[in-house]
């Protein structure tokens, strides 16, 4: 079996991202096939709980306040709509929920407390949960913990000497500390970047080293295209290629081989020939449903069909365990969370 490493240095990777591209597809294949479910795909299903408004200046995204991009400011939604959200993609073949607020960072409030509940009464449906909801402390961190969450999204986005071009609101070492919190309260980690952003190809080998060389790997990485949107500082960026797309998820596979690497946005400009080949290059999850927070996805019927065609299966939930749950939320029944 393939060694699990930390200390990938910048060379390593930048060798194994300029192989000839057959070869690194069928390196990476090689090592996904270690695994006896290399055919299973994770999907996942992304809701914004929380529209629009946000302070930060990510120069990619519709929901930051300082651009007009069209996007309506919405206030967190009420439990029942999440719960009817949930029910639909576990319906639709998601076996893990994402949750999204336009947040810079937690505040202890009265939302916080909300987002919790919506926690509670996804964790009670079965369904892995996931949030992303800006920075936040090792305190709030445990609090997502013991109401049930399951992994953290905090995106890197890209290199550490590129990330002030992008944004300029939070260091990349804020981005660093909320992963640590996260780790601390014993959450899985769900951490990439994005692609197409103008950045050099050593920026995207330096992000995927950082993220290799954490003291554990993420247990999912998610590489994006970036869509680009009207209104944002990168709206004119071109389509980034399915070969870069192909090189990033061929050579996180092989520098973590055992990380769920989430084929995410940009699929929607992707044919099902080329999600094939991100598949073959070791992606084993995706983000269904019509959004992905703002920006438009495929549906989950699509998606279905094209598992069919490719021989692909569903993943389960909580495969690998539920590290956090307390054995009294696992007895209780939705009805009993949310009443």
């Amino acid at each position: 079996m393939t060694e699990v490493r930390n200390n990938w240095t910048q060379e390593e990777i930048a060798e194994i991202y300029h192989l000839p591209l057959l070869d690194l597809i069928y390196r990476a294949a090689t090592i996904h096939r270690e695994n006896k479910d290399y055919s299973e795909v994770q999907i996942s299903s992304l809701i914004s709980i929380k529209t629009g408004g946000c302070p930060e200046d990510c120069a990619y995204c519709p929901q930051a306040a300082r651009y007009n991009t069209g996007v309506d400011v919405h206030a967190i939604m009420p439990l029942h709509e999440v719960i009817m959200a949930a029910q639909k993609a576990k319906d639709g073949g998601a076996s893990r929920l994402c949750m999204g607020a336009a947040w810079r960072e937690v505040r202890d409030n009265r939302d916080f407390d909300k987002v919790l509940e919506m926690v509670k009464a996804v964790n009670s449906m079965d369904m892995e949960v996931c949030c992303t909801l800006g920075m936040l402390t090792e305190s709030q961190a445990q609090r997502l913990a013991d109401a049930g969450l399951y992994a953290y999204n905090h995106n890197l986005d890209t290199s550490e000497d590129d990330y002030k071009r992008i944004i300029t609101t939070r260091t990349y070492d804020d981005r660093l500390k909320t992963l640590e919190h996260a780790r601390k309260a014993k959450l899985t980690v769900c951490s990439g970047g994005i692609i197409g952003l103008g950045e050099t190809e050593e920026d995207r080998i330096s992000m995927l080293k950082t993220l290799s060389n954490l003291p554990k790997h993420p247990e999912s990485v998610p590489v994006n295209a970036l869509v680009p949107v009207k209104g944002t500082p990168l709206a004119d960026q071109p389509r980034v290629s399915v070969w870069d797309m192909v090189r990033m998820i061929a050579t996180a596979r092989i520098v973590m081989p055992k990380t769920v690497v989430r084929l995410s946005a940009g699929r929607t400009e992707m044919s099902t020939v080329e999600q094939a080949l991100c598949f073959m290059a070791g992606a084993n999850s995706i983000f269904a449903g019509d959004k992905l927070l703002t920006t438009p996805n495929p549906a989950f019927a699509d998606d279905m069909a094209m598992f069919e065609l490719l021989g692909l299966t569903p993943r389960e939930a909580f495969k690998n365990g539920r590290p956090n749950e307390p054995k009294e939320l696992r007895e209780m029944s939705i009805n009993e969370v949310i009443g």
